[in-house]
This record gives C-alpha cells, sequence and structure tokens, in this order.
C-alpha cells in the first residue's frame, strides 16, 4: 500500500495519483501535493477599515454608528469590542457586546486599537 495523504476534503483513505493529481474517488476532489503541503491559501486575510490585518483576540472600536437589527437600539461610534473570533461569511467578525449580547460584524465597520 502507498503512503498518500488523505483526502482533505472528506478525510477518505482512498485516494490515487494521477501524474501529478492527487484523486479522492469517494468526494471526486483532486488536488496536488504542494497544495497539501501549503496551507497558507486556506486562511483568509482580514483587514479592518484601515487595512490592518485582524486576528483573533483583537480588541476593535466601531468607527460608524450601526442599527442593530431586531431591536430599536444603535451600537454607537466609538464603541470597544473585545476578544474577537474571525470566521467566514459576509459578517466575519464573531464577538460579544456589552450591553447587546453575541453579534455579528463587518470587518469594515471597525478599527483595530
Amino acid at each position: 500500500m502507498s503512503s498518500l495523504p488523505n483526502c482533505p476534503k472528506c478525510n477518505s483513505k482512498f485516494t490515487y495519483d494521477d501524474g501529478s493529481l492527487l484523486i479522492c474517488p469517494e468526494c471526486g476532489h483532486e488536488w496536488t501535493l504542494e497544495l497539501e503541503t501549503d496551507n497558507s491559501e486556506d486562511k483568509k486575510i482580514i483587514k479592518d477599515a484601515n487595512g490592518n490585518v485582524l486576528n483573533d483576540g483583537d480588541s476593535v472600536t466601531v468607527i460608524k454608528d450601526l442599527k442593530v437589527k431586531g431591536s430599536s437600539s444603535v451600537l454607537k461610534m466609538g464603541t470597544r469590542v473585545k476578544n474577537i473570533r474571525l470566521v467566514d461569511g459576509d459578517h466575519n467578525i464573531d464577538c460579544k457586546i456589552d450591553g447587546f449580547g453575541a453579534m455579528k460584524l463587518k470587518s469594515e465597520l471597525v478599527r483595530k486599537v
């Protein structure tokens, strides 16, 4: 048995090589061995309104008043948000704000402190 890596999508052990490509027969995913060793493409770089790179655990400040969906209150400009968590999707910051609770924010509407 050869020592080919498992499929990165479905973790199947039945991968095989076809020239320079590795192929998974279960899900049909194709990838190269160079892509397997280089995981920098998987990580998206998320930047704030000023172009600073954001990381998990950073503190940010809201740069404009934001209407809170489903509520009559407004998140004021200058509100500090501590310990953010970066997620995939349209709203790429997941956080808890004192007085509001759990919330998702867009990175374009905050700046790093």
